[in-house]
């Protein structure tokens, strides 16, 4: 077997976080493709996550029995199901002495009934070491699933880390 030269593989620990207003939209509208999911509008949080998991997809697989055929079935294609993203950062001081609230008011301001519901598009960049995106994925038309405080203890040093849960309507890997 010849020498070949493989690429170099992606770290997991450089990556970025972008959260940016969607536009108004009907649910359900075309999620077959990230065309529309330009940056714009007002963003959300500062990007400064420490993990990022949920980049998933189910595809549900429907059997078919045949009638007749009795060494296996037929497989066929369902509906894909998205998993959300979630999102895990350290609480942020902003300039002015207070924390970050960004991410609670988008959450409280859905739980308080505000019409219609601020939806997020965003990106999840995985960087090189010269803070280039090697692999982006984007999502599209996303609400708040869950959104969880640190869990304080005064016993350790840990930083006080918040998550956050993304329900999203679209989820692709696209050129960098």
């Amino acid at each position: 077997m010849a020498d070949r030269e493989f690429p170099a593989l992606v770290r997991s620990f450089r990556f970025r976080v972008k959260l940016f207003q969607a536009p108004a939209a009907e649910s359900g509208a075309d999620a077959s493709s990230p065309a529309g999911l330009e940056q714009s509008g007002r963003q959300l949080g500062d990007g400064g996550f420490q993990e990022c998991t949920g980049l998933e997809v189910d595809v549900d697989v429907q059997e078919y029995l045949e009638g007749g055929r009795n060494d296996g079935v037929i497989r066929r294609v369902g509906r894909a199901k998205y998993q959300p993203l979630v999102l895990k950062r350290g609480m942020f001081f902003l300039e002015s002495g207070t924390v970050d609230r960004s991410l609670w008011e988008w959450v409280q301001g859905v739980v308080s009934g505000q019409r219609p519901v601020a939806r997020f598009n965003g990106w999840v960049q995985v960087l090189d070491v010269g803070d280039e995106p090697v692999a982006t994925w984007a999502f599209e038309r996303g609400i708040p699933a869950k959104i969880s405080g640190p869990q304080l203890n005064a016993r350790t040093g840990e930083v006080a880390i918040e998550e956050l849960q993304i329900a999203h309507e679209g989820l692709w890997l696209v050129a960098s």
